[in-house]
């Protein structure tokens, strides 16, 4: 049956222990709730006996879903087996809150995606602790909010971040190159809801400059690491990763370049995915269906 592409779509993830009648009991519910699968991504983990199931479906003659009825109906399914689970519109544009300090390439590339249908997202805030991509924001028509933080005015900044969260019903923060480090408070408080990118070399160069001193160990491999905020800087479930080869002839200012290409791209499809339910966290590791 070929369906208009504009067909509202819902989105089903799940994760449970495994067991008999799972996918039977799921795809049992959509056909008596009148529901055809359009797409259906599942994953066994033999190591843990997790199961992961994202299942994105639509009424079979095209209507509209009715998801308090299908919440409803999948109620006794998800106490049956135990689920974790979360159902939504596929359609539906999650709100958005990016961070930012003075590097401006995460930032323009996430507005830019969005701006092209790439994104699927409602981007109702930037908050910087620098007034200087100020600029950015006003193109797109986003609100800009500068937050200057010192060691001294952290938590009143922090506190001033949240207010805006709570006031925009903020579901995402992205950390687009935002260089600070938030507190275990904040981090927690955010859980599950914040997405950091960050590069990711070998051997690891931490601090200041951090390509020159790539460049002057000779590295062969840079790459970006996308992950969920925790208290553990840096350590978050990762989302996804980017590697890039590199070799002698780049310079510093060229590796950084290249360095910039994977972290937009790394940070790009996290937030996709995310956006997108592809996403399920099962302790420090990810599941994710592209």
């Amino acid at each position: 049956m070929t369906r208009s592409a504009d067909v509202q779509h819902g989105v089903l993830v799940l994760s449970c222990q495994d067991a008999p009648g799972i996918v039977h009991a799921v795809s049992g519910l959509l056909v008596q709730e009148h529901c055809t699968i359009v797409e259906s991504h599942q994953f066994d983990s033999g190591e843990s006996g997790m199961f992961y199931m994202r299942v994105e479906f639509a009424d079979v003659d095209g209507g509209p879903l009715d998801f308090s009825r299908l919440c409803a109906a999948f109620e006794s399914i998800a106490e049956r087996f135990g689920m974790t689970w979360r159902m939504a519109d596929a359609a539906e544009r999650q709100r958005v809150l990016i961070m930012v300090s003075q590097y401006a390439h995460c930032l323009n590339d996430l507005l830019f995606r969005n701006s092209i249908g790439e994104l699927n997202l409602d981007v109702v805030a930037i908050v910087s602790n620098h007034p200087d991509l100020q600029h950015i924001a006003d193109f797109y028509g986003i609100p800009f909010t500068h937050i200057p933080v010192t060691k001294e005015t952290k938590p009143e900044a922090e506190a001033a971040l949240l207010d805006i969260v709570r006031e925009k019903r903020v579901e995402l923060v992205v950390l687009a190159r935002y260089m600070q480090i938030l507190s275990d408070g904040l981090c927690r408080e955010l859980e599950g809801r914040a997405i950091n990118i960050h590069h990711s070399m070998l051997p690891s160069f931490k601090g200041a400059r951090p390509y020159h001193q790539a460049h002057a160990r000779g590295v062969k491999f840079i790459g970006a690491t996308a992950h969920y905020v925790t208290a553990d800087l840096d350590e978050g479930p990762i989302i996804e990763q980017e590697m890039i080869r590199v070799d002698h002839s780049l310079s510093p200012e060229r590796l950084a370049a290249r360095g910039r290409e994977a972290e937009t791209r790394a940070l790009a499809h996290a937030v996709r995915w995310h956006t997108e339910n592809r996403v399920v966290v099962h302790g420090t590791r990810t599941v994710v269906f592209e």
